[in-house]
């Protein structure tokens, strides 16, 4: 399908501690805009991918401002709607060395929230695909519903889905949630997940350890599943991660070798990146270990780049995995 990927979630504003100090520690503080699910259209849209955001936004200067940076990311952001409520905001305080990084979630309220309802049958109309995360449902009732709603119309429709795990214990342990009972419901529309052997305990009850064998258990759960793809991370500081990634089906497995991820500027946005990649190469028609390299490259990458999403385009990508680390002329 030429379409666009259609990415649902809430659009937000990341405030962050100046360099690598911690919040409040001087009066002031960075903003980008990011989200999960925005991240992943914004890095397929710079690989020249069709991408589209449905979010709810609030009509003023930190809405219009956030809409903005999106559409100026090449992603179609007429799916985007204002309503009653506030911007969501999260906060970061950088990791360094061996301090880990730490995020505050400001969401309460937000317009995307508070959002009443949306027409999917219309909002997906000529969709190449849907893509969700974990994030959404774990924000509040109203959230998952709709989640769960968009999911359904496009089983309905034929559109395939996406389902990026992404668990959040602090946003699901903030209301009377039920994860595992929604995030069964989701995986089970989809026909491509991202998620490891965790998601896959949390979902099924089975702790399975090993990679395979985990990925063969979610098969058997999730019949419409079709693809597992994941990523492996060893952090050894906050500057110096080792990254591998794998890419299931039901016959086969596809692994990457795993590499040094040093000098890191920014952590966030690492697995949004991953799943861009994943869709591209899908999208793009590579092959299997084709896309899982692609994946892992652009995750890669985006450790280098200041912001919540990717920016690279296929150049970029080509030339990483070509091994091109010296400048470019």
């Amino acid at each position: 399908m030429s379409g666009p990927i259609v990415c649902f979630g809430e659009l937000l504003l990341r405030l962050s501690a100046p360099g690598r100090e911690l919040l409040m520690q001087s009066p002031r503080l960075d903003i980008v805009v990011g989200g999960a699910e925005a991240n992943v259209a914004a890095g397929l849209a710079a690989l020249d991918h069709p991408t589209a955001l449905v979010s709810t936004l609030p009509d003023n200067a930190l809405g219009r401002g956030a809409v903005a940076a999106m559409r100026a990311a090449g992603v179609d952001t007429a799916r985007v709607t204002t309503g009653p409520g506030r911007m969501g905001l999260y906060f970061l305080s950088p990791g360094a060395g061996v301090r880990a990084a730490d995020i505050v979630y400001d969401r309460a309220g937000s317009a995307f929230v508070e959002a009443s309802d949306y027409d999917w049958p219309a909002l997906l109309e000529g969709a190449a695909r849907l893509h969700l995360s974990g994030i959404t449902p774990a924000l509040g009732q109203a959230s998952a519903a709709h989640a769960l709603a968009a999911a359904r119309a496009a089983r309905a429709a034929g559109v395939p889905v996406s389902f990026d795990g992404n668990y959040r214990a602090r946003l699901w342990e903030s209301w009377a949630s039920d994860p595992r009972g929604v995030l069964t419901e989701l995986v089970a529309q989809a026909d491509l997940f991202f998620g490891n052997h965790r998601d896959v305990a949390l979902l099924t009850g089975r702790n399975v350890r090993e990679a395979r064998a985990a990925a063969e258990v979610a098969f058997a759960a999730f019949p419409n599943l079709t693809v597992i793809a994941s990523t492996a991370r060893t952090v050894i500081d906050a500057d110096h991660h080792r990254l591998s990634a794998r890419f299931d089906t039901p016959d086969a497995a596809y692994e990457t070798e795993e590499i040094a991820v040093t000098g890191i500027v920014d952590r966030i946005g690492g697995g949004d990146a991953f799943a861009a990649g994943i869709l591209h190469g899908l999208h793009a028609g590579l092959t299997p270990q084709e896309t899982v390299e692609a994946g892992l490259a652009l995750a890669a990458l985006k450790h280098s780049l200041p912001g919540d999403f990717s920016r690279f385009t296929r150049a970029d990508l080509a030339a990483f995995q070509a091994g091109a680390r010296d400048v470019r002329r």
